[in-house]
């Protein structure tokens, strides 16, 4: 149910089933306030223990758990290289990490019982301030205090770099983007993913005549979540190269 009293479809989870069994206790409060929070921490655990059974013992030649993550992290690698040239390969465990992460978060919410935490906006909202942090950070650490100044004041300036007050109204807009973002980024993934999970919650209310639309609307989810982590990575990726020094 939503705050004008409109009620939303959702697929019921583990943790809202559990929270209605303790209904009125402390305890099934607390599942409903951290509903998305323990969600990210099991894909969190399913990731980090991939990643150990897949590192743990490399061989010359990987067997196919290794070679799927060698594979991605590959990918990863050249396609925030290609972006950011040579150099981006320092991005790449953050913006790789931060691709992988979403992504799982994004499907696992197509399997019965869990919930996509992408869904939340307290998740997106979190994931868009790391990025903002580190983009911020970085920005100061390549440029110092002066240059993020001179560099929010745009260039070229040419003849209006005489004037006062063209420079510092590009202070100003570029600043007023540069804190915009987190919130764009955050809204853009949650509605996405959120948008998604209704439409299915959706069709399957429908009952048996619904169910070759959903399956055909699962198909189309699947290629969504995959995009939606992309296209949150990609904006990151340039987030960063805004900063950086371009070579010819």
């Amino acid at each position: 149910m939503s705050e004008t009293g409109v009620s939303i479809p959702e697929f019921p989870n583990i943790v809202t089933i559990l929270a209605k069994k303790f209904e009125g206790t402390p305890f099934s409060q607390s599942l409903y306030l951290w509903e998305s929070l323990i969600f990210s921490l099991l894909v969190a655990g399913i990731l980090t223990g991939i990643a150990f059974y897949a590192s743990r013992n490399a061989k010359p030649i990987p067997g196919r758990l290794q070679s799927a993550v060698e594979l991605l992290v590959g990918g990863m690698d050249d396609f925030i290289c290609g972006i950011l040239g040579p150099t981006g390969r320092r991005f790449t465990p953050f913006i790789g990490t931060l691709f992988i992460y979403i992504l799982f978060m994004n499907l696992i919410g197509l399997i019965p019982f869990l919930k996509s935490p992408t869904a939340d906006w307290s998740t997106t909202a979190a994931l868009a301030i790391c990025v903002f942090v580190y983009v911020q950070y970085t920005a100061f650490k390549e440029l110092g205090i002066l240059g993020y100044i001179d560099h929010l004041m745009g260039k070229p300036r040419g003849v209006m770099a005489f004037s006062v007050v063209l420079p510092l109204f590009m202070f100003a807009m570029h600043l007023m983007t540069e804190l915009i973002k987190p919130l764009t980024l955050s809204l853009r993934l949650r509605s996405n993913v959120w948008g998604d999970d209704m439409l299915l919650a959706t069709l399957a209310n429908f009952g048996i005549p619904g169910i070759p639309l959903l399956f055909f609307s699962v198909l189309l989810v699947l290629i969504a979540t995959t995009v939606q982590a992309l296209v949150f990575s990609t904006l990151s990726t340039i987030y960063f190269a805004l900063f950086l020094a371009h070579e010819e």
